[in-house]
């Protein structure tokens, strides 16, 4: 079991909380909040009350994103944009999904979120996403929607490279994607159009609704 007692977390969200690895500093333990499940297995609609708590946590649904049939491909490329998933983790406050935790030297990897706000569509911030959706239309990798907060910046080799931290997995309610390219294709072409809408979003002052 890995102790979390007393380690602040760098990150949290609305669903979880993210810690550096006490025993690897280039790992990130991903924990749902406590009683969260339960809380929102409560505020769901009646015909969905029914479903396990495992369907409603964000980790399991990250496990199952990693499992995925693009990722499963003898290829290297196909992890340049993607956080490396390590397993599940039992912790001192829960289980936890482990991932490599994206750094720039010492200090943990900027979000395009933070990189937007403060600098704008730079050139090479567009040559980065072009990138980005270079890499995605071509291994088909299955995500929720893209948002900016959930992507981080690698500097490699006097470049920025993107890399998705969370929200891996299939959106769809049907799994069409999942089982047909075709299907996969206009999925992917559908993200990268929110990614877009969102980037816009974010940069006009967040006016309105973004999708």
């Amino acid at each position: 079991m890995i102790d979390l007692n007393g380690i602040t977390p760098f990150a949290e969200g609305g669903n979880r909380i993210c810690f550096v690895h006490p025993n690897n500093s280039d790992r990130c333990l991903k924990v749902i909040h406590k009683g969260l499940l339960k809380k929102i297995k409560k505020n769901k609609p009646w015909y969905k009350k029914f479903r396990s708590l495992e369907s409603f946590d964000d980790n399991s649904r990250e496990r199952d994103g990693y499992n995925q049939k693009a990722l499963k491909k003898n290829d290297p490329e196909v992890w340049k944009h993607l956080a490396i998933w390590y397993g599940m983790k039992e912790t001192s406050i829960g289980m936890a999904s482990e991932t490599e935790l994206i750094r720039n030297g010492d200090e943990i990897a900027e979000t395009l979120e933070s990189y937007l706000l403060k600098n704008g569509l730079t050139i090479e911030i567009k040559n980065a996403i072009k990138d980005f959706q270079s890499w995605l239309r071509k291994h088909l990798v299955l995500t929720k929607n893209l948002l900016p907060h959930n992507l981080v910046l690698k500097k490699e080799d006097n470049k920025i490279i993107i890399k998705i931290i969370d929200g891996i997995g299939s959106h769809a309610f049907i799994p069409l994607p999942v089982l047909f390219k075709f299907f996969a294709k206009r999925y992917v072409e559908k993200r990268i159009k929110l990614l877009w809408s969102r980037i816009n979003w974010d940069l006009s002052g967040r006016k309105g609704k973004w999708k």
